[in-house]
């Protein structure tokens, strides 16, 4: 297994979830992304943080409300999620890209070369 996302589950509107995805294999210390796709819809760029985590990428929807972060010792990356509402309620996925230029952090699913199998979140209203 080379990227296990893990920490979704039940909250209500207005609370608070932390992912985190663990990294393995060829996938340590790469740029890291998170998606999200909800039932129904295509799947969605939320979140990307550069190899060094000196760079990250939000989706306009989450921005200021979600914190990516990494801690490269324990090859995890992790998403805070806070003030969550309806619309956040998705299948979320991290992904993992080999190759990338140093700072740049890719929000396309199609450039990202490893997927961990997704955690669901349900925001209850």
């Amino acid at each position: 297994v080379q990227l296990q996302a893990s920490g979704g589950g039940l909250v209500q509107a207005g609370g608070s979830l932390r992912l985190s995805c663990a990294a393995s294999g060829r996938t340590v210390n790469s740029p890291m992304g998170w998606f999200r796709q909800g039932e129904g819809k295509e799947r969605k760029f939320v979140s990307g943080i550069s190899r060094n985590g000196a760079s990250v990428n939000y989706a306009d929807s989450v921005r200021g409300r979600f914190t990516i972060s990494r801690d490269d010792a324990k090859n995890t990356v992790y998403l805070q999620m806070n003030s969550l509402n309806a619309e956040d309620t998705a299948v979320y996925y991290c992904a993992a890209r080999l190759r990338e230029a140093p700072g740049v952090v890719t929000t396309q699913a199609a450039l990202y070369d490893y997927w961990g199998r997704g955690t669901l979140v349900t925001v209850s209203s």
